[in-house]
């Protein structure tokens, strides 16, 4: 998963983006200024977020996502960035669907999304085409 951070006034011109390697969150930054705002961004620090599928049943109100998981990811990248005057666009990554595995259907969604998201991740980082003409930055543990 990637989450592509722009200007709310320029959506077409991205400042960075952010992609979730499974553990880490690697940092691809157009502008100079962006490390810095990509550091508060995905500090490692819990998220509130108000999502009623994460709640357990018979509960109400906001829950709380821990750092180091593809939601995380996706809700730090959400919430964190309007405050840095960003707006944020997810865009998914890797080859098509997840292929149907009747054995794995135990996981739920999320899950099923985050595993994709790791093998996908593994693979990328073995291959020798890992490169770009952006400064990579890993914001880690």
């Amino acid at each position: 998963m990637r989450a592509v951070f722009f200007r709310p006034d320029a959506p077409d011109v991205p400042v960075g983006d952010a992609s979730w390697n499974g553990s880490d969150v690697l940092i691809n930054s157009n502008e100079d200024s962006f490390e810095g705002v990509a550091a508060r961004i995905f500090r490692r620090t819990p998220v509130l977020v108000d999502d009623p599928s994460l709640r357990t049943f018979g509960t109400t109100g906001p829950s709380i996502l821990q750092p180091g998981s593809l939601e995380w990811f996706e809700a730090a990248a959400r919430a964190r960035s309007q405050t840095e005057g960003l707006a944020v666009r997810m865009v998914p990554e890797g080859p098509g669907g997840i292929g149907f595995d009747p054995a794995g259907l135990y996981r739920p969604f999320g899950e099923q999304m985050e595993r994709r998201e790791r093998v996908r991740q593994t693979a990328w980082s073995s291959s020798s085409l890992v490169g770009g003409p952006f400064r990579h930055v890993v914001v880690g543990r």
